[in-house]
């Protein structure tokens, strides 16, 4: 294999600084595969800088807390270089991300193969369990900036890994360290996945049955039985039920004094497992007379990246969207 293929890791993306927060949550809020702000698509932008102004400084403050802005896009970029040096074995490979609403964009980085004469390129999801929210979007961003670019690219897909052997072999590991560590004691585990509007499963989203072969897949390793529950969500609309806060109460109530929580549908550390759980369920856990735990987010772990290899591996071998 001498020519050099593109790798594309495909991720949400999040402000750098606390100055990036506001144009970060317009770029979110105008994405209609998200949310239809009106039944108008030309409202959408002017009602999405409304929002982002709005919710700027409540963002803002939670991103100071966790070092002043997101992590993502480093750990994506040291995912991306862990995963070219397994790949380099079998090839030329060059590994960069395309994040959604954040810099680098699917545009830019297309745009970067281009210019380097890279034209097979394989798109790989970071999000293990796929919804046309996050993964969707991603996918239909970067088809059009494929579009708009003068370059003739081969794209292969990978748009879903929700049981892939690996992911879930170290899924499996970090909830049996976290076990380890609190020996001697009842434990509950907690999944905590990120919510969705009910109406997106209704509508077909595979996303709620893919988290559950996930659990499924991981609770035959540990042969330990878990809780599922949902957190990240905003908005008037009805979402997947229960909540973080509700099962955590639902626990306390039922005399449970320690949880370890999984961040099942979160393969980084970002806001939503460095501030909403380490910070904002971890003192309502305290409130409840709760311990808390969080396992480690698999971010660089070494078997989860020869998994992400791998799935890039076997989508060139097959050539098919996955």
């Amino acid at each position: 294999m001498s020519e050099t293929i593109g790798v594309v890791l495909l991720n949400l993306g999040g402000p750098d600084t606390l100055d990036d927060v506001e144009p970060f949550l317009f770029n979110l809020f105008s994405d209609r595969q998200i949310i239809r702000l009106s039944p108008f698509p030309f409202l959408q932008k002017f009602i999405a800088k409304k929002i982002a102004a709005k919710r700027a400084p409540k963002s803002r403050e939670s991103y100071r807390l966790i070092g002043g802005g997101s992590p993502l896009a480093r750990i994506t970029s040291a995912q991306g270089q862990a995963m070219e040096q397994l790949l380099a074995e079998h090839g030329a490979f060059k590994v960069r991300m395309a994040m959604r609403y954040w810099h680098p964009s699917a545009r830019e980085t297309l745009a970067m193969f281009a210019q380097a004469g890279i034209s097979r390129i394989v798109a790989l999801t970071l999000y293990p369990h796929y919804s046309k929210a996050t993964t969707g979007s991603s996918l239909d961003d970067l088809r059009q900036a494929a579009s708009t670019l003068n370059s003739s690219f081969e794209i292969v897909e990978v748009s879903q890994w929700p049981t892939q052997p690996d992911y879930i072999g170290e899924l499996a590991a970090t909830i049996n360290e976290g076990l380890a560590k609190l020996t001697g004691r009842e434990v509950e585990v907690v999944y905590s996945a990120h919510s969705l509007p009910v109406q997106f499963i209704k509508d077909g989203d595979p996303y709620l049955d893919q988290i559950k072969e996930t659990i499924s897949a991981v609770e035959r390793i540990t042969g330990k039985k878990g809780n599922l529950c949902f957190q990240s969500r905003s908005g008037p609309v009805e979402w997947l039920s229960p909540s973080a806060p509700d099962m955590l109460a639902k626990l306390a109530a039922g005399g449970v004094k320690d949880v370890l929580l999984v961040p099942i549908s979160f393969i980084s550390d970002h806001v939503e497992t460095l501030y909403e759980i380490d910070i904002q369920y971890r003192e309502l856990a305290e409130s409840l007379g709760l311990g808390l735990t969080r396992v480690e987010s698999l971010n660089t772990r070494p078997r989860f990246i020869k998994g992400l290899a791998s799935l890039v591996l076997a989508a060139i071998e097959s050539g098919k969207t996955g």
